[in-house]
């Protein structure tokens, strides 16, 4: 299993509407950066995100799981770009900002924190464990 991060801004897709697609889940569409669809591409069935609302609040706020592998993203008729699609699992009991990630020294490596503006991205396990004991959820 592998960990990720998906970037949304709240305002336009925000957990809450993840959370109401329910176990249909819901394409992570709409994706126009290389990087972003290649990791993509190496998702796998049963992989977990972190679900981050980007912009205002700056903060990991939910997990998701990858539940259909890369395909043809249907948001356009372009065939280079594709996505997977991922249904909301469960919620942070408490957010995780960005301003406490930065602040946790074994976090300093993260691509969230060096690679901001990428909107998915690689999470390590070790990453994962920390930053779900910080939100007061199992990992």
């Amino acid at each position: 299993m592998r960990y990720w991060l998906f970037k949304s801004e709240p305002d336009t897709w925000g957990w809450p509407a993840q959370v109401t697609k329910g176990d249909a889940g819901e394409e992570w569409d709409g994706v126009r950066n290389y990087q972003a669809r290649n990791f993509m591409r190496e998702m796998r069935l049963g992989d977990l995100g972190f679900f981050y609302h980007s912009q205002s609040d700056k903060a990991v706020v939910g997990i998701v799981e990858v539940i259909k592998e890369a395909h043809p993203d249907s948001s356009t008729e372009d065939p280079r770009w594709e996505c997977v699609d991922i249904k909301a699992l469960r919620p942070f009991l408490q957010p995780v900002t960005l301003a406490m990630i930065k602040s946790d020294p074994r976090l300093a490596e993260m691509p969230l924190v060096k690679s901001p503006r990428l909107s998915v991205q690689p999470v390590a396990k070790d990453e994962w464990d920390i930053i779900c004991a910080m939100g007061k959820t199992k990992s």
